[in-house]
Formats: structure tokens, sequence, C-alpha cells
């Protein structure tokens, strides 16, 4: 007698399994990042205390009415520009960086890795101060030009927007050529010899097929530079002037100085509602979550 198929039911103990190991991380997100955000968006609607300690319990829109004020507005968008320059600057660095490096032998490509990441390892603040010495006014860039004969008298290198510019290039340029790396590596390139064999100029093969097979991680490596441009603001403390400032800069002084919790709060769910968007448009563009999970 022939037995009857029966089909397992879905679900069950391996369901029950995947939960249960998934349990510690959930609880992790809902605490530290999902409780953290609800609070903020909460004090953001909340009055200061008028003696400067903590807040009142009294609702408010003046904390987002504030950020319509044109010495704000200002900030905000020298902090969407800068992030968009140091992002142009990454890509036409980044990108060639991490391409050679996709097709470099596997003895280069371990050395190129090396160069990297080893900055990683060392502490952000204490390679910004690096550049620091470097570009003071008797530092060593001011003294090897002067020895030359190329300048008369030191140059004004250091709390510029320049310097505050490359600094933040320095900081995040890895995020450009990791991604781009790893699209370069996965890369068919079997699709390139194709387009060579049928005639096709270099360049073209290059924006017809290597580009788009690459676009995924150069759009994960704008994204990755992008977002952290936004509030690295400890750059413009070490390296930038007096007007760089960016939002970051707003929220830290906010905190620490004027003591404003719900102002400081309303700029930082400002800043999380602009990050928000980028990832909406970085998904609508084709971006996967996966791609960003891996840096």
């Amino acid at each position: 007698m022939q037995e009857e198929y029966r089909e397992e039911p879905r679900g069950g103990r391996g369901d029950r399994a995947s939960f249960l190991l998934s349990t510690p991380l959930i609880v992790w997100t809902l605490l530290f990042v999902g409780a953290t955000i609800v609070y903020i968006l909460v004090l953001s609607f909340l009055k200061r205390d008028p003696d400067g300690f903590g807040v009142t319990g009294e609702f408010t829109l003046e904390n987002y009415a504030r950020l319509l004020d044109a010495n704000y507005a200002k900030v905000f968008w020298n902090t969407i520009v800068l992030g968009f320059k140091t992002t142009i600057l990454c890509v036409l660095l980044g990108y060639p960086f991490g391409y050679f490096m996709g097709r470099a032998s596997k003895k280069w490509r371990t050395i190129l890795m090396l160069l990297v990441i080893v900055p990683f390892w060392t502490n952000a603040l204490i390679r910004v101060y690096g550049w620091r010495i470097l570009l003071v006014g008797n530092g060593p860039i001011n003294s090897v030009l002067m020895a030359l004969g190329l300048i008369e008298k030191p140059l004004k290198l250091l709390n510029t927007s320049g310097a505050m510019l490359l600094g933040m290039v320095y900081a995040l340029l890895p995020f450009m050529i990791l991604p781009t790396y790893t699209s370069v590596e996965k890369m068919d390139w079997s699709l390139v010899d194709a387009g060579r064999d049928m005639g096709a100029h270099p360049f073209k093969v290059f924006l017809t097929v290597t580009l788009p097979l690459t676009a995924p991680g150069l759009l994960t490596g704008c994204v990755l530079v992008f977002v952290p441009s936004l509030a690295l603001f400890f750059m413009a403390d070490l390296l930038g002037g007096p007007s760089d400032l960016v939002i970051g800069n707003l929220v830290n002084d906010q905190l620490l100085k004027s003591r404003d919790w719900p102002f400081a709060a309303a700029l930082s769910v400002v800043l999380l509602a602009i990050t928000c968007l980028i990832m909406a448009v970085y998904r609508r563009l084709g971006g996967k979550s996966s791609d960003m999970a891996m840096f």
C-alpha cells in the first residue's frame, strides 16, 4: 500500500529556535536603539527648564520653530555642501583605488588592503591631531616649502575650510574604497572581455559594462561617506575655522555649553530624518541593506 505523502507543517521547532536565538538582539535593539530614539523624539517637544537644569513637562513646537532661523539654516546648508564635497572627492580618489585594488594580484591586494585598514586601528582623534601637526604654521609642510624657496612666509593651512575638508576625506575615504573593491572583485570580467572582443573602445566598455556592474558598491560608498560627514563635529573643532560648523557642532554645543537639551534633541531628530531620507533614496536606487551591513 502506497504511503500517503504528508507535507511537513511550516514553522514549528525551527521557527521557535530562530526566534529564541534572535531574542537578545531584538531586546538589545529595542532598549538601546528604539528607546533612545523615542526618548530623543519626546525630549524635542519639551521646554527647557528656565534655570537651565533639565526640562519641564510642557509641550511645545518652539524647538523646531527655532530651526527656521537663518543662522541655523546656514549651518544645515554648509553641512550638506560639505557632505557633497567630501563624497565627490572620495569618489574621485576612492573609486580608482578600489578598482585597481580589485584588479591587483593577490600579493599586492593584501598589501593595499592593509594600507586601507591599518589606520582604523588607530584612534581617529590621534590621526586628526597628526594632521594638525603637519598643517600648523611651523609644521613640516610649511618648513619644506620654505626650505625649497617656494614660499617666503608660512601659509595658513590649519583652521581653514580646506583643512577640514582634507580631514573629512582622509577619515572617510576607506568607506568608499572597500565597497568599490568588493564590487570589482565580484564582477564578471568575461563581460568586459566580450565588449573588447566586439571592438568597443576601453572607455566605452568602462561606461557601459564596468561602471554599471560596480554601481552598487559605488552607491554604498557614497552613502557610507555622506551620512557620517554630517556629524563629524570634531573635524570642525580641530581642523576647521570659526565658520566651519556642522550640525554635529550645534548638537554638541547645545548639550554641553548651552545646556538646552530639547533644542539639541530637535537638531538630532532633524539629522536622523535626513539620514532616513538618504537611506530611502539609497533603497529606491537599488541599494540593499546587506551591502551596507558588510561595512
